[in-house]
């Protein structure tokens, strides 16, 4: 056996290992870094390691280190187990070893992204000629529709950015709901355009689609103008009322892009879909497979309505000694030109849960929350702030103290992960539920966790 097959049949046996120990270790880290980089070791070899070591190394200092964030029971900020196929998948495309750059370079990840963006654009009945970017995540994701977005309002009043830039640019106006996530505001600084301009939104965080109207209208007729709406809230897990902000945004002339990191596939359940009703209608989408989709991390999706749009802002234009095809190539749609396969690990949990069984994850996600928020409001002195339509729940221990102590309690209990964050000026104990692998028990076992910290 060679060295590279020994070491991956250790790393093999200590992923196993691991897997193996989500379902009782405790979920936070029983070692800081500073115990890891012990471990580790600081002084680099003057010779070489074996492989196999190499690995059993990493794999004891790193173990002690590690937060169960694929165990059933973490619901800290929102961030999905990997799939079993997912997981498998994702080993592949690191032993294929492809970059999905160019079409003739790997056919093979060319057709599983073709494959792959088809069925996300169907499952979520989104529109089918849209072009479909594999990026590193939400905030990425947003980053590349907001550049289309850019360069296609700023067009419509002749200005060119890939020739001039935004240096004397007309003013372009960005409009966001209130409760957005940090991260469009992010992308917009990347993106050179600025702080966006809040819209009042209602106490679960859904933008004011009366107060949109008024904000559109008091802009310069023709104003170049993005609205960003927002497909599941941080804290309440809300929709924006898509029909009528798009319709207000549209007869503004605004590009409408939507935020849904992790709420865009409650599209994808027949007992959920009426969440994103009319959001079709938009420009653009976010999601992030990695959360409510469960693949591993490394892989948030753009989707732009006019595909054009995409690839005018995205493509790198023609390189002598690329292969490129006249069918279009990935690196076309995303800001990146050297990536990793990050379709093949989304093909695969799609195929392996086929729509029933996509549309049973997203359900059983909401069927949890809903479990915790019942739980929750039998704690003496809970209280529960939001209206439980998707996959998170807020809730408070009365004074901000107490719902602190309550907080740090839990933590330190170690069976469970929720995450402390503060919410209309107030601290809350957060909870997103997003892992494929969550079960009622694990349900229970937090809220016993809870009832603990709570006493």
């Amino acid at each position: 056996m060679t060295d590279r097959y020994g070491a991956l049949d250790h790393a093999a046996r200590h992923a196993q290992g691991w897997l193996d120990s989500l379902a009782t270790r405790r979920v936070p880290a029983r070692a800081s870094a500073e115990d890891v980089v012990t471990t580790l070791g600081t002084e680099l070899p003057a010779g070489p390691t074996p492989a196999p070591e190499v690995i059993d190394l990493l794999a004891a200092a790193c173990e002690p280190g590690l937060t169960a964030t694929p165990s059933g029971r973490f619901y800290g900020m929102v961030i999905g187990g990997s799939h079993p196929a997912a997981l498998a998948a994702d080993w592949l495309v690191s032993a294929w070893d492809q970059p999905a750059v160019l079409r003739a370079l790997s056919p093979a990840c060319a057709a599983v992204e073709d494959v792959t963006s088809a069925w996300l654009l169907d499952v979520l009945g989104l529109p089918p000629a849209s072009g479909v970017g594999f990026v590193t995540g939400a905030t990425m994701s947003i980053f590349t529709c907001l550049a289309a977005a850019r360069d296609a309002v700023l067009s419509r009043v002749d200005w060119d950015v890939a020739t001039h830039g935004l240096s004397g640019s007309p003013r372009l106006r960005v409009l966001v709901g209130a409760q957005r996530h940090d991260t469009v505001d992010l992308a917009l600084r990347y993106l050179g355009l600025g702080a966006p301009e809040p819209v009042p939104a209602d106490d679960q965080g859904r933008i004011d689609p009366a107060a949109l109207e008024d904000a559109l209208a008091q802009l310069p007729p023709g104003a170049p103008t993005i609205v960003v709406l927002q497909a599941g809230n941080l804290h309440s897990g809300a929709y924006d009322p898509f029909p009528a902000a798009i319709d207000a945004a549209h007869r503004h002339g605004a590009w409408v892009h939507i935020d849904g990191a992790f709420g865009l596939f409650a599209a994808a359940s027949p007992a959920l879909s009426h969440l994103t009703a009319g959001y079709e209608r938009a420009d653009s989408w976010t999601t992030d497979a990695h959360k409510t989709l469960n693949v591993p991390y490394d892989c948030g999706i753009a989707i732009v309505a006019d595909r054009a749009a995409l690839r005018a802002a995205m493509s790198l234009g023609r390189m002598d000694y690329f292969i490129q095809s006249p069918a279009g190539d990935p690196m076309e749609l995303v800001p990146e030109s050297s990536r990793r396969a990050r379709a093949i690990p989304v093909w695969a949990v799609l195929r392996a849960l086929g729509r029933d069984g996509l549309a049973a994850l997203v359900e059983g996600f909401h069927q949890h929350a809903r479990a915790f928020a019942a739980g929750l409001a039998v704690i003496d002195g809970a209280t529960v702030l939001n209206d439980v339509v998707f996959t998170q729940v807020c809730a408070s221990f009365g004074a901000d103290e107490r719902t602190a102590s309550v907080t740090a309690r839990l933590m330190a209990d170690g069976t469970t992960w929720m995450t402390g964050s503060r919410w209309h000026g107030k601290a809350v104990l957060r909870v997103s539920v997003s892992n494929w692998s969550t079960t009622g028990d694990d349900v229970a076992r937090s809220l016993a966790a809870l009832r603990r910290a709570a006493r």
